[in-house]
C-alpha cells in the first residue's frame, strides 16, 4: 500500500504596531504533516483591553480576517481555527487541532 502524506506550509510574520500597543509573534516557516496539530503563538502589549485579531493570506490572494476576540478570555473560531484572548499572560495563539494544505498561507497577529 503507497500512502503520501500532505504537508502544511505556515509562513509567519509580525503584523504592525498601534498606539504603542504591538505584538509579538513567531517569524519564519513551519511545515507540518497534514493532520498534525497547529499552534501559531502571539503574545501582545496593549494597555487596557484592545481587540485582537488573526489575518490569514493564503498564496495568490490578499489578507483577510481569520478571526477576532474582544473580550478577555473571549474566543475567536472560524474554519476549524481557535484563539482565546489572555489578559495573563499576554496573548492570543491560534490553534487547529488537524492541519489541512489548504491551511497551507501566511498569519498575522495583530492588536487594535
Amino acid at each position: 500500500m503507497n500512502s503520501s502524506l500532505g504537508l502544511v506550509t505556515v509562513v509567519l510574520l509580525v503584523f504592525g504596531q498601534t498606539h504603542g500597543d504591538a505584538v509579538t509573534q513567531m517569524e519564519g516557516q513551519v511545515t507540518l504533516l497534514e493532520g498534525a496539530p497547529l499552534t501559531v503563538n502571539c503574545t501582545y502589549s496593549a494597555t487596557g483591553y484592545p481587540t485582537l485579531f488573526w489575518y490569514v493570506q493564503y498564496p495568490g490572494e490578499g489578507p483577510q480576517l481569520l478571526l477576532k476576540a474582544a473580550t478577555v478570555n473571549g474566543k475567536g473560531r472560524n474554519k476549524g481555527f481557535e484563539a482565546t484572548y489572555q489578559k495573563e499572560p499576554k496573548a492570543f495563539h491560534l490553534e487547529k487541532a488537524s492541519a489541512h494544505q489548504s491551511d497551507s498561507a501566511m498569519y498575522y497577529c495583530a492588536v487594535g
